[in-house]
């Protein structure tokens, strides 16, 4: 019985660690310039969806974003938001910004037994 919760428990772990590597991961790298930038380059930005896209749209129609820290006053988008994506965000300048693939934090370099588990066979 016990074997088998050990063994239960190693597979448990060994699943964690396939799944963690098939979980794709990305990275944004560039700018987002929030005066032009398209829906779709707004949607690039962590937590923004079509709706909150078009409002950033919307409101710099009526109000030209002064500093990025403007953004803030659209609905839907505050500080906690704001911090997640500000260091992507400019007001001069073309938008560069595309998503890359991160690679997988050592998802499959680590042995069930690494984990703390101790692996036994019948």
């Amino acid at each position: 019985m016990l074997k088998r919760l050990v063994l239960i428990v190693a597979m448990a772990a060994i699943s964690a660690n396939v799944f963690a590597a098939v979980k794709e991961t990305k990275q944004l790298t560039g700018v987002i310039n929030i005066n032009t930038a398209t829906a779709a380059e707004l949607m690039l930005l962590p937590g923004v969806g079509k709706g909150k896209a078009d409002a950033i749209i919307a409101f710099r129609q009526t109000t030209p974003f002064k500093a990025i820290q403007d953004l803030t006053k659209v609905k839907g988008i505050g500080d906690k938001m704001f911090a997640k994506f500000q260091t992507y965000l400019t007001l001069d300048g073309p938008t560069t910004a595309k998503v890359v693939k991160a690679q997988p934090l050592g998802a499959l370099q680590q042995p069930a037994q690494s984990a703390g588990v101790a692996v036994q066979r019948p």
